[in-house]
């Protein structure tokens, strides 16, 4: 099954640790953040980040994110891998599904995402996915 999944996202926490590296103008610290999904996708998730500041400003982010809830009517979870970066005003945000990270109804998941930062500072999102 191929399948396009879309929404939006809120941001429902969002703690920063204190940074574990610090120097020479750049800054990286563990962020954990709580979301709640609506659309396609209606659930919550937990992420772990690690952030990347430069002089310049945020710069990149690694992190992987449990995402607990229901797709397209199947419920279950599955693990997303994030890669973010910012240059020149250009920013990407991407998601990979984990492979063999899925659960219950949506065991066997596979595929990858987007993430869409909004001027007004909310967030939609894409995912391309297989269930097998």
């Amino acid at each position: 099954m191929n399948a396009h999944a879309d929404g939006t996202f809120e941001i429902d926490a969002w703690d920063d640790e204190k940074p574990f590296d610090e120097r020479d103008g750049r800054k990286l610290t563990k962020v954990r953040v709580r979301k709640t999904f609506h659309g396609d996708l209606v659930g919550t998730s937990v992420t772990d980040l690690i952030t990347v500041e430069t002089s310049a400003g945020p710069a990149a982010y690694v992190g992987v994110e449990t995402v607990e809830g229901i797709l397209h009517g199947r419920e279950g979870s599955f693990v997303l891998q994030h890669s973010a970066g910012s240059d020149d005003g250009t920013q990407w945000l991407r998601w990979l599904i984990v492979p063999t990270s899925g659960t219950g109804e949506l065991k066997g998941i596979r595929g990858e995402g987007r993430i869409t930062a909004l001027p007004d500072g909310s967030h939609s999102w894409e995912l391309d996915y297989t269930l097998g």
